[in-house]
């Protein structure tokens, strides 16, 4: 017993985990590392840079934000896998960060710019013009920027103004000559207006595609907005605010009502980060700035280039269509294996269970379900819970017609999911007017379960078809992220759907479930009770084996248990996208774990749990991560695979998944990632691809 306790405090040790905002800038790492992989076309290349630029704005207005707030709250316990402090975690993720977005940077100018040029594609600065453009673009200034722009002066009368979170601006220094000495320097900011395209296309010439910058015409032209004035420099910077909302739940007699007003004030949080156009800033200025925003020196990052590289999302859509050699082959999502084209789902899904895997097979029959669900006479009510939807959801429309059509409709809409609820704000109050019952989540707790209940009459017997799904029920990112759902009719999925849905709109305990498992807290304690068996089965047997997928690993419970697993000879592969604070392995704590990280042309996002339990397998799926957040602060949904066919086909996946050479970076024991190392011999296996020409295949065969 002593030596059980002595190796479980061994367990505990800091350095044993990876901290969990330095996990997840290895990931963004590994993001922008794809721009470097020449296997990627070069358009695509591009959007790998925006991605990495877009996670990293998120990871400032919240992960660092957050940081920084415990700072100024003289809160100095640390954190407790890793055991860093605040203060410690924000001077790591300064450094890291520094060096990432340096990275960011060169591949930007010094690979993909060239290699834009090489395919008669450029990116051009106003003293490149010629003369002729020159007219063109002034025009184009007088014409269409001018009107927008707006000079804020600064001055005793006119303080520094508020601006807005992620905006881009100008600080302008100018001289007024007929002032007295003292007086003759004054400073304006002008935002470059978000309305207007960040970038503009040049007339061709030769054949060559060419753009100029937003920022850079405004810079060239800004005397006309100072006339009588000198331009003495133009500065481009850009601010990213505390973006986290606190939204005081319990004394909130209206959750929506709370929502919108913090919504407000989101744009104006403090700020946290200063980036800088290296090239031509004012360093008074930047002296200036930094008093102004209050923002310390390791905050502010230099740019070599432009600054918010996510505008090149737009550059991607801009060129996509009229250069198809520099992007991905277009895929196009199936037919699911399991459901015939012309087949009535309702009676396909009441004789077996159907499974779905997007984006290779495709989402229109989770929106068909629904939609013939609202159509469908027979059907009496739809339950569906919403965290993230499509900006026109077809899943939406669905909802309001089955109201209108008189059917019983309870949506939950997650208002809470973050960066999102302005959307679900919006789309909740388009469902009440439409008839539906919407309800908001539960206090202190966000809904992130993916799940829809349709209950129909037929013959006079009550039927329940229910969903059960890893990712959101949003027909847009359907295509790009990897997830799986399952559609099932079995009677006691159905009354677990029914007493879930009771449980989040009325006042009741949580229920006893017969096949689902619900956080908070019960999937952790099955997560448990599952490795524990694993151990008892490798003692017996010797061959213990857990293979888990999912976006991100950081609940040290788990985390420890996992260790124990692996001391006692369980070979455990996990395949963690993002952030990972277990350490794979050390000797004598994880030398029988490997940690991998797919990072390819699709977001993993399914999350897929094998247990081997001596050949009775067990494969759940679920919406939950490993996270504490959702053991603890979510309702999410674990449910286990029981039709021996779909069972087959998801570990199929895993070893799919497991076998990637190409897209797969593996963790070493010390947290660093490296490409899997493939052998002279070996043929090149891209899971995702292989998983697109598996689901093509089928419907030839089919056909």
């Amino acid at each position: 017993m002593n030596t059980l306790n002595k190796n479980t405090i061994e367990l505990q040790s800091p350095k044993y985990y990876n901290n969990r905002e330095l996990s997840w800038l290895a990931f963004n790492k590994r993001v922008v590392e794809e721009a470097f992989d020449v296997r990627n076309p070069l358009l695509e290349r591009l959007k790998f840079l925006a991605i990495f630029s877009s996670n990293l704005d998120e990871f400032f207005m919240v992960r660092v934000a957050g940081l920084k707030d415990q700072v100024k709250a003289d809160f100095n316990k640390p954190e407790n896998k890793a055991g860093m402090t605040p203060k410690q975690q924000l001077n790591h993720i300064g450094l890291k960060t520094h060096e990432l977005v340096k990275l960011q940077y060169e591949v930007y100018n010094e690979v993909l710019l060239p290699k834009l040029n090489e395919e008669n594609i450029e990116f051009l600065k106003m003293e490149d013009l010629t003369k002729d453009q020159l007219i063109k673009i002034e025009d184009y200034f007088d014409e269409h920027i001018f009107p927008v722009l707006t000079p804020m002066a600064v001055d005793a009368y006119r303080p520094f103004p508020m601006l807005l979170n992620k905006s881009l601006n100008l600080a302008i220094v100018i001289e007024d000559e007929d002032e007295i000495e003292e007086n003759r320097i004054k400073t304006a900011i002008v935002q470059v207006p978000s309305v207007i395209k960040r970038f503009v296309c040049l007339d061709s010439i030769d054949e060559r595609v060419q753009f100029i910058l937003l920022e850079d015409i405004i810079s060239y032209f800004i005397n006309k907005l100072f006339k009588g004035y000198k331009v003495v420099s133009v500065s481009v910077f850009r601010i990213t605010r505390n973006a986290d909302m606190t939204i005081h739940e319990e004394g909130a007699r209206d959750l929506l009502k709370e929502i919108e007003k913090e919504l407000k004030k989101r744009k104006w949080g403090a700020a946290v980060r200063l980036e800088i156009q290296h090239k031509g800033f004012d360093q008074n200025i930047l002296r200036y700035l930094t008093e102004e925003l209050e923002i310390h020196g390791k905050d502010v990052y230099e740019i070599d280039g432009p600054l918010d590289l996510t505008l090149l999302f737009g550059f991607y859509k801009e060129l996509a269509g009229i250069r198809e050699n520099l992007v991905y082959e277009t895929l196009i999502p199936q037919p699911p294996r399991d459901l015939a084209s012309d087949e009535d789902i309702f009676e396909k899904v009441s004789e077996r269970d159907v499974f779905l895997h997007h984006p290779y097979e495709s989402f229109e029959p989770v929106v068909e379900f629904i939609s013939d669900a609202a159509n469908d006479p027979d059907v009496l009510a739809i339950k569906q819970t919403l965290y993230r939807v499509s900006g026109d959801s077809p899943i939406i429309e669905a909802l309001k017609r089955a109201a209108e059509n008189g059917k019983q409709v309870t949506v939950l809409v997650e208002l809470k999911a973050r960066f999102d609820e302005e959307n679900n704000v919006q789309w909740a109050k388009e469902l009440e007017k439409a008839g539906c019952h919407v309800i908001y989540g539960m206090t202190h707790l966000k809904t992130h379960s993916k799940i829809t209940l349709v209950v129909r009459r037929k013959n006079n017997r009550i039927e329940r078809f229910v969903h059960l799904g890893t990712g959101n029920y949003n027909d847009q990112t359907a295509k790009i992220y990897t997830d799986m759902g399952l559609l099932t009719s079995k009677r006691k999925f159905g009354i677990d759907a029914t007493n879930f849905f009771n449980y989040l709109s009325g006042y009741t305990e949580k229920p006893e479930f017969h096949h689902l498992s619900v956080a908070p807290f019960d999937i952790r304690i099955d997560f448990i009770r599952l490795i524990d068996e694993e151990i008892n089965f490798h003692k017996r047997f010797g061959n213990g084996r857990i293979i888990a997928k999912m976006n991100s690993l950081t609940d040290k419970v788990i985390i420890t248990k996992f260790y124990e697993a692996s001391n006692v000879g369980v070979k455990i592969d996990l395949i963690v996208r993002g952030t990972c604070c277990l350490r794979p392995g050390i000797k004598g704590v994880s030398e029988n774990i490997k940690v991998r990280s797919i990072v390819g042309r699709f977001l993993e996002h399914s999350r897929i749990y094998f247990f081997h339990h001596n050949g009775e397998e067990k494969t759940y799926l679920s919406s939950a991560d490993m996270m504490t957040r959702n053991m603890e602060k979510r309702v999410e949904i674990l449910f286990p695979i029981y039709d021996g066919d779909i069972k087959k086909r998801v570990n199929q996946i895993l070893a799919s998944e497991l076998a990637d050479n190409c897209k797969t970076r593996e963790q070493d024991a010390n947290g660093d990632y490296h490409y899997v190392v493939r052998g002279t011999d070996d043929p090149i296996i891209d899971s995702q691809l292989l998983l697109f020409e598996k689901a093509y295949r089928v419907m030839e065969d089919e056909e």
